[in-house]
């Protein structure tokens, strides 16, 4: 009881976020203070603890079943798994699975970008400016915004109103935007002033045709910016493999 109680509070000092709550509690199934075979605190227990939503609620827990460090049974709960290993890994070990993951993600994001723009609501462009303008924020202040852009591609997939599209994204997580391959410390002022432009472009271009409606241009504009990020990853393999 005294384990549950610590992983619950311990979200408290974290964003009421889904991939806080996640991140929390996988952090105590990872050290053992959630053991294999315990049950988790109920869905009640964790909104009254952290003051999240039964929605985030849900969603962190189903990122941590798609993880395989959780169980669920009928009517119990849901328990760490007896052999809580991840079968997805937490990063990227090369740029080869980087280009694999971005493979994916044209595909489903390209269809998502489209639905998108046909399905999204008042709330959804509210949602997605919020996040473009985090993103924005981010790059403007010299950072990779790997987080920001996670959460602006995940507000496209929640506009598709099809909730499988989000939860795809959350069974990968934080590799979907692989931030230890940015090289922006390798990059001078002015190369970091470029990249900053460009994901800037490449984004709005995204938001504003999904924001007009428009399915074939939102579809066009995601498989340019996906595309080229795929380049500029080749580019960086082929660097760091040429003699």
């Amino acid at each position: 009881m005294t384990d549950r109680g610590n992983a619950v509070t311990t979200t408290r000092q974290l964003p009421n976020l889904r991939s806080g709550l996640a991140d929390t509690l996988m952090a105590q199934i990872e050290s053992g203070d959630l053991k294999p075979g315990q049950r988790l605190p109920t869905e009640q227990a964790i909104m009254r603890t952290t003051g999240v939503s039964r929605t985030i609620v849900r969603e962190a827990l189903a990122t941590l079943r798609a993880k395989g460090l959780i169980t669920t049974r009928q009517g119990l709960g849901a328990f760490v798994a007896n052999d809580p290993t991840p079968f997805i890994p937490n990063d990227l070990q090369s740029i080869d699975e980087v280009l694999r993951v971005l493979e994916l993600r044209m595909g489903v994001e390209y269809e998502a970008a489209g639905l998108a723009a046909l399905r999204r609501t008042p709330e959804d462009l509210d949602r997605m400016q919020a996040r473009l303008d985090a993103l924005d924020t981010a790059l403007e202040e010299g950072g990779y915004g790997a987080q920001e852009d996670y959460a602006f591609h995940r507000s496209i997939l929640v506009a598709t109103q099809n909730s499988y599209y989000g939860r795809l994204f959350d069974t990968f997580g934080d590799i979907m935007v692989p931030r230890q391959w940015a090289r922006l410390g390798k990059m001078t002022a002015a190369e970091r002033k470029r990249h900053a432009a460009r994901m800037r472009r490449e984004h709005h271009a995204i938001f504003a045709a999904i924001r007009h409606g428009d399915e074939a241009a939102a579809r066009r504009a995601i498989r340019s910016h996906l595309s080229k990020s795929a380049a500029r990853f080749e580019e960086l393999r082929d660097a760091r493999t040429s003699p």
